[in-house]
């Protein structure tokens, strides 16, 4: 990479970064409005990447114990985030379900995320707006290539949930 592209990334990085301390918080005290913690949107995000797991298994994807694991379960299925069931080939397997009030919290972030985003682009000329969707499709495109390209090169299946699956079994095993 040329001294010149390099800078010109580092400046992307950096304004793609940008998040001032203000805008920051005005997130977390969304989601603290929401009653929902960071370990709380933690959890729904590997449940809904990996599905359903196994407390055990969701307590070595979030890396605590499954005493600690079981406390979050149970504060999140007071609030209806998440649900426990009996495994169906293993009854003393209980399994971590995320409820669709839990999947919600997605699509919630989404639409905040959307409206902010809305406002924030208004201020954009026409010109800036295309030349910024340009560039976004762009790092779409490589984003893309480079998913496609690595599970290849490490020896794992291409789709990125089965990837994520099969890094966190492969991290559990290591771990007994």
């Amino acid at each position: 990479m040329t001294g010149t592209r390099r800078a010109t990334s580092d400046e992307v990085i950096r304004e793609l970064t940008a998040w001032n301390p203000r805008e920051r918080m005005a997130m977390f005290r969304r989601w603290v409005a929401g009653s929902l913690s960071i370990v709380h949107l933690h959890v729904l995000t590997v449940l809904e990447t990996g599905g359903p797991l196994p407390m055990g298994r969701l307590a070595d994807a979030l890396d605590v114990s499954v005493a600690s694991a079981t406390g979050i379960v149970d504060r999140m299925e007071q609030r209806g985030l998440v649900e426990r069931r009996d495994d169906d080939h293993d009854r003393r397997v209980v399994v971590v379900h995320p409820t669709a009030a839990g999947l919600r919290v997605f699509t919630d972030l989404d639409e905040q995320r959307r409206a902010s985003l809305t406002i924030l682009l208004q201020h954009l000329t026409e010109r800036e707006l295309k030349s910024f969707l340009v560039g976004l499709r762009a790092m779409r495109a490589a984003r893309e290539a480079m998913a496609a390209e690595a599970p290849a090169m490490a020896g794992l299946p291409p789709d990125p949930v089965s990837v994520e699956t099969a890094l966190r079994k492969s991290k559990s095993e290591g771990h007994r």
